[in-house]
């Protein structure tokens, strides 16, 4: 499903998208809208903008996610503002490209949402950091716990991660399942959401 109240940039993504064998199930002009055809259509990815006629974007995604917790929500906005990044990250988004990105790109991070990957344009991530806090109510993370979190936070699959830490792909696994435990979260896309409003996918 397809968001975005510019006629002529979501026909142009509706397009794109149908060309590459996707099925666009509704597309919408508004928050309102987006809402009214998300419970008729029930899409599997939501490709959306963030700048649009209430509710916004940000709302729109935490309203859809909390009526499917199953739903990938791709924002694709004109802002790369560390606030707006944050806040749909925030409310369930699964990825986040500005509308710079090439049609190529665009593809690439539809793929990667709808399997639950996170994707976000080059170096947006970092945008959304702070300094890592060590807060005392925090659960401690192992040293080796953090290292595999901070390239969760990147993007890298597990396989890349053990090749890249020289570990076995279950050594991995598992110390994202003890991380996954120690804060209470039930999948990767929780833990990188995690790891990026703690600023752990920042580079040092």
């Amino acid at each position: 499903m397809v968001v975005d109240d510019h006629p002529m940039w979501r026909d142009a993504v509706e397009r794109d998208l149908a060309q590459a064998g996707y099925d666009v199930v509704a597309v919408a002009a508004s928050g309102r809208e987006a809402l009214a055809r998300f419970r008729a259509a029930r899409p599997q990815v939501l490709v959306l903008d963030l700048q649009i006629p209430a509710p916004d974007g940000v709302q729109v995604t935490a309203e859809v996610v909390r009526q499917d917790p199953e739903v990938r929500v791709l924002v694709l906005s004109a802002s790369g503002e560390q606030a707006d990044v944050l806040a749909a990250v925030k409310a369930g988004a699964t990825g986040y490209l500005v509308k710079s990105a090439s049609r190529e790109e665009l593809l690439a991070a539809v793929r990667g949402v709808a399997q639950g990957e996170p994707v976000f344009t080059a170096g947006l991530a970092g945008l959304v950091l702070g300094e890592f806090q060590r807060d005392p109510d925090e659960p401690q993370l192992t040293d080796r716990e953090t290292e595999v979190l901070r390239m969760v936070a990147k993007g890298l699959s597990y396989r890349q991660i053990a090749d890249r830490l020289v570990l076995s792909h279950r050594t991995v696994q598992n110390h994202v399942q003890n991380t996954l435990r120690k804060l209470q979260m039930h999948n990767r896309v929780e833990l990188t959401r995690y790891a990026i409003e703690q600023g752990l996918d920042e580079d040092g």
